[in-house]
């Protein structure tokens, strides 16, 4: 069957938000072409503020705004505004506990052809350590809509990894409705739970599909909440299938796979085996190259859940 394909999800939501919260600003550090704000910055002009290559002042400004009673949003590539910016993401938004949210563009390997310089393989794990800040990392177009609305109408600093240009439709439209916090269960299954975010989770249903072929029975969930985390559905997965892959487009130390092995080694432990960048920086090239070279294709998935079914027989 065919995947919907949305394009410029992003760029079209954020303006629809414009309309809808008057009090809403988008700052850019000179990458209008990047974060999708155009549309924005045509309809509402006087609520856009580039503030040209200056990642970190960009952050304070926010800041400053959202203390003014703004909805201060701000975005540019992954790494700018959770590694260049990091000192005023904590010091500035976080420690004040204002109503900043940060969106970071072609996170991990996303950034394929501009190499480890703009590939972030650590913003989930600096995000997801900082006090007070919520993490997400959307599969879908749905959980990105959904995971914008709930930022906007939210109190709190928060961060999103989001897609640029397009974005697949994974989730049944009528029924799916984002809640921070909470995973979705894409499949049901009792052999082996594969849990996956971001770009992760459409190569997480081949990999389901692969794996079903075999007759191993796989059950997926879709984690687009980081931090809160639905340890409800982990603890629970652990539980019923007696073992867990995590599957992230991030490095293995300090993202999902971190998050998830926390929940399960505190409460019920069986083996986790994480599919995500190793203790490495990337490189350049295309997407689909760097996924297996950097084994985060559906193949890769499958064999680390054959792997992770080895240890939970073993």
């Amino acid at each position: 069957m065919a995947i919907e394909i949305i394009k410029r999800p992003f760029g079209t939501k954020l303006a629809e938000m414009g309309k809808e919260f008057p009090n809403l600003i988008w700052l850019d550090s000179d990458l209008q072409r990047v974060t999708e704000s155009d549309d924005f910055a045509r309809s509402f002009p006087t609520r856009y503020y580039n503030v040209g290559v200056a990642e970190a002042n960009m952050v304070s400004i926010a800041t400053g705004m959202a203390l003014s009673g703004k909805i201060a949003l701000c975005g540019t590539f992954a790494n700018f505004i959770t590694q260049r910016a990091c000192d005023q993401v904590i010091q500035c938004a976080a420690y004040c506990g204002a109503n900043v949210k940060l969106f970071g563009f072609e996170a991990g390997l996303s950034a394929g052809g501009n190499g480890a310089s703009h590939q972030s393989v650590l913003d989930l794990s600096i995000m997801r350590s900082t006090p007070g800040m919520e993490v997400f990392d959307p599969g879908d177009a749905l959980e990105l809509v959904g995971a914008m609305d709930y930022m906007a109408k939210s109190s709190g600093p928060a961060y999103l990894r989001a897609p640029r240009k397009s974005s697949p439709v994974l989730h049944n439209r009528e029924d799916y409705h984002f809640l921070p916090g909470k995973a979705t269960c894409m499949r049901e299954g009792n052999d082996v739970t594969i849990i996956a975010s971001g770009i992760m989770l459409p190569r997480a249903l081949i990999a389901a599909d692969l794996l079903e072929g075999e007759g191993i029975n796989v059950r997926l969930l879709s984690m687009p909440s980081i931090k809160p985390l639905d340890e409800e559905a982990i603890l629970k997965a652990a539980e019923e299938t007696g073992c867990i892959v995590t599957a992230e487009n991030h490095s293995i130390l300090g993202g999902l796979g971190s998050a998830v092995s926390e929940v399960v080694c505190g409460s019920r432990p069986v083996p986790v085996i994480r599919v995500g960048i190793k203790d490495c920086f990337g490189e350049v090239g295309t997407l689909d190259w760097l996924s297996e070279k950097f084994e985060m294709d559906p193949n890769s998935i499958k064999r680390a859940a054959l792997r992770a079914l080895e240890l939970k027989h073993g």
